[in-house]
């Protein structure tokens, strides 16, 4: 076990004492060490980096685009007036438009609808988990996939539809689960006989699809998405502002703890840089072992899976810089605590060494929420102060066991990080993310890799079209034919050697009744014929 003397030399106390970053249980190589001559080159290069990006250099290159999310929260470190200007104005625009909803203009709305996928739904679903309280102004809801069942299943969650706010976020409009989402929402709003226009604001792109049906049809508002705003990190544009500040989340002390993040992890020296460390952590073991983010507390559950698009989107690529194949990446996983001990914490402590864990504490055993306690809350909370046994709460088990999970993982020689939060804000949250955030600046710069593309994922979009495509040819050539048809067939007919996606298509397409299959003696010598 580390002794306290070398555990104290290797913590880091940031932000006034109420964000802390522990490493002690973290095993480097001498090459790794944060204190070897190799680490230091590379942060020194890494940091000179960081401060182009903020500049506002061209860094991702292959779409000839700024990085500015650290703006958001610094609009001061723009690059020119203009950008500034834009970021103060929407922030307030942002505050004003909640402001207006929350005095019942231009109607009362009870619920909170975000519309979005990836990037465009994480953040707010992460926060809005975080700081849902009695009595909030509103309540959130969420559709981010193209799943007709999920989204039956919310739509008819909500408590009434002509009360509705509906939040469409989607950066150039067209990305297909978004868009399919919006459709069936409006579509179930007209059949409710209410006027969608009515209810809905577009988050997106000047000038995209979106843009120009929210403008043709007269929506209630639009706010913007820059092109110098990544998905992944645009939490701290009016993607995650408006809908903190629609359900009274104080988006200024948000942003505030991101920009003290910022600025804690500029310093040039590298044991006292937060973000820098962590990237090294990862840099020593990525190719062998997977983050684990086992946060203890119910509030932040979705974090690892925000941490998820934030760390492996960024990090995932397959060339480097100058072309060369590196398969870079850093997959990451998480449960919450103390959940986690019924879970995978077996496998963690005796099984293989393919993992680290990244701890994640909070002192306070209550969240700083919006407005003032309830007397029922007030209630509540005092009850759920008592103790559970003599001289013992609940909140002190759950202290306990995410400090006896860490050492059981240390005895058995398992790696792992701990970050402390004072207390539960948004302040605290904004700050914990920017950490991550800069760490995956930091890391793509040791690796050389460009951090702000994602061309798997347009891979992906790509492919699935052509699904869709191939689905389409076949119900036509089945239209056409008549009568039952086999696989083979099929294909033989329209070409080429999808045999795996026809068959599956079909399959899907008579479980749905859309088209009959007609039994063979195998599943695969089934034929099919259209309805």
């Amino acid at each position: 076990m580390v002794e306290w003397g070398e555990y104290q030399d290797k913590s880091l106390i940031l932000l006034d004492e109420t964000f802390r970053f522990h490493y002690a249980l973290f095993p480097f190589s001498p090459e790794g060490d944060p204190r070897s001559t190799r680490s230091a080159e590379l942060f020194s290069s890494a940091i000179a980096e960081m401060e182009r990006i903020e500049a506002g250099e061209l860094v991702n290159t292959d779409e000839g685009r700024m990085v500015g999310h650290y703006w958001l929260r610094a609009p001061e470190l723009a690059p020119n007036p203009e950008i500034r200007e834009e970021i103060e104005r929407e922030q307030q625009h942002v505050l004003r438009f909640a402001s207006a909803v929350a005095e019942g203009k231009p109607r009362v709305f009870r619920s909170l609808l975000v519309i979005g996928i990836g990037g465009s739904a994480l953040g707010p679903q992460l926060l809005a988990d975080a700081f849902a309280y009695a009595g909030q102004p509103m309540n959130f809801f969420s559709l981010d996939n193209t799943d007709p069942d999920g989204i039956a299943r919310v739509l008819a969650a909500l408590p009434k539809l002509d009360e509705t706010l509906v939040l469409v976020v989607s950066k150039s409009g067209g990305t297909k689960e978004t868009r399919n989402a919006m459709v069936l929402t409006e579509r179930a709003f007209q059949k409710a006989g209410l006027e969608f226009a009515q209810h809905a604001v577009a988050v997106t792109g000047e000038g995209s699809l979106l843009h120009e049906k929210a403008a043709e049809e007269g929506w209630l508002d639009v706010f913007p998405m820059w092109d110098w705003v990544g998905g992944r990190t645009s939490l701290w544009s009016s993607v995650g502002l408006l809908p903190c500040a629609l359900l009274g989340i104080d988006t200024v002390k948000l942003l505030e703890g991101a920009a003290d993040m910022d600025c804690a992890t500029r310093s040039e020296e590298l044991l006292k840089n937060p973000a820098a460390i962590l990237a090294l952590c990862w840099r020593e073991v990525s190719a062998t072992k997977d983050m684990i983010v086992l946060p203890y507390r119910d509030r932040i559950l979705l974090l690892s899976r925000y941490l998820q698009q934030l760390v492996m989107e960024s990090l995932g690529k397959e060339y480097d810089r100058n072309g060369n194949t590196v398969e870079e990446g850093l997959s990451v996983f998480g449960n919450k605590g103390s959940t986690d001990q019924h879970a995978y914490i077996q496998q963690l402590r005796d099984g293989r060494r393919n993992f680290f864990a990244v701890f994640v504490e909070v002192l306070r055993d209550y969240a700083v929420l919006p407005t003032q306690s309830t007397h029922s809350r007030e209630a509540l909370e005092e009850v759920c102060r008592g103790e559970v046994e003599e001289g013992v709460t609940s909140a002190d088990y759950l202290h306990g066991f995410a400090l006896g999970t860490r050492r059981a993982l240390a005895e058995q020689d398992r790696p792992s990080l701990t970050i402390v939060l004072e207390e539960l804000s948004p302040y605290s949250i904004g700050a914990l993310l920017a950490l991550f955030e800069r760490a995956v600046t930091f890391y793509a710069s040791f690796a050389n890799i460009n951090a702000y593309h994602q061309p798997g994922v347009e891979a992906g979009k790509v492919a699935a079209a052509e699904i869709i495509k191939l689905q389409g040819r076949i119900c036509n050539l089945l239209q056409r034919e008549g009568g039952g048809m086999s696989v083979a067939a099929i294909v033989d007919k329209l070409g080429g050697d999808e045999y795996i996606h026809t068959f599956e298509i079909l399959e899907r397409l008579a479980a749905c009744g859309k088209v009959e299959a007609i039994d063979g003696a195998t599943p695969f010598e089934r034929c099919y014929r259209s309805r």
